[in-house]
């Protein structure tokens, strides 16, 4: 996940997972210019080995400034489907309401997640070199 996931300029220092049902995971960016941090943690409630993974996920703030509330988990489900030799992956996030989906997308987050996607394909189609300083 440090080779690809996370925005331009941030480096992802954390990212501990322990891949099981009731396992948690922690993951947290720090930017290289201004060195402020934010993450997240959770915990695996569904772990179909090659298929599905759903984890309860809590936002840290860290350093930033953001609003997105803390309290109420975000519901992230990753289901993999291979069909002609082609990997399609689906993420859905499910909020707990509709303020905290908007408060999560005016963070920026959804450009974040482009381009972690972009570099994920990126990586399994050979194009560009990956550290986990990328």
């Amino acid at each position: 996940m440090r080779k690809w996931q996370g925005y331009e300029g941030w480096d992802m220092p954390v990212c501990d997972m322990d891949v099981r049902v009731g396992g948690t995971y922690k993951w947290q960016w720090k930017n290289r210019e201004d060195g402020n941090a934010f993450g997240f943690l959770g915990t695996f409630t569904e772990v179909d080995d090659g298929s599905r993974l759903v984890h309860e996920q809590y936002f840290d703030p860290g350093d930033m400034d953001f609003t997105m509330p803390t309290g109420d988990p975000c519901i992230v489900s990753l289901e993999l489907t291979e069909e002609n030799g082609i990997t399609t992956l689906i993420c859905n996030l499910t909020f707990a309401s509709k303020q905290a989906r908007e408060e999560a997308v005016s963070t920026g987050m959804t450009d974040g997640m482009e381009h972690s996607y972009t570099r994920l394909d990126d990586m399994f189609q050979g194009r560009g070199t990956f550290s986990s300083t990328d």
